[in-house]
């Protein structure tokens, strides 16, 4: 009786062992499609800037958005507008006391 009773522990062990691996599985699987994959996907573009094709792409995508951001009335909101005037005047002032 004990031999069944154990043989019946250790076939549910099992069974639970493989369901709990199962899960995991599926879970890191579904974390990594749904977090990470995007962000490698634009990493590995990034490095393979060496190639001309990549890097036309990406001048293309640069130009598509300046030209939407060219059609738009106003590009940059007032804190914007007034942080890049306070920039630009900063690096005009060093660049007038650099000669």
């Amino acid at each position: 009786m004990k031999k069944v009773e154990k043989d019946n522990n250790l076939k549910f062990f099992f069974i639970k062992l493989a369901s709990v691996t199962l899960a995991i599985i599926i879970i890191i699987s579904f974390i990594y499609n749904t977090i990470f994959a995007e962000k490698i996907d634009t990493f590995m573009q990034i490095l393979q800037l060496s190639k001309k094709e990549n890097r036309e792409i990406l001048n293309s995508k640069i130009r598509s958005e300046l030209n939407k951001s060219l059609s738009k009335d106003k590009i940059l909101h007032d804190e914007d507008a007034i942080l890049l005037k306070k920039l630009f005047y900063k690096i005009k002032k060093e660049i007038e006391e650099a000669q």
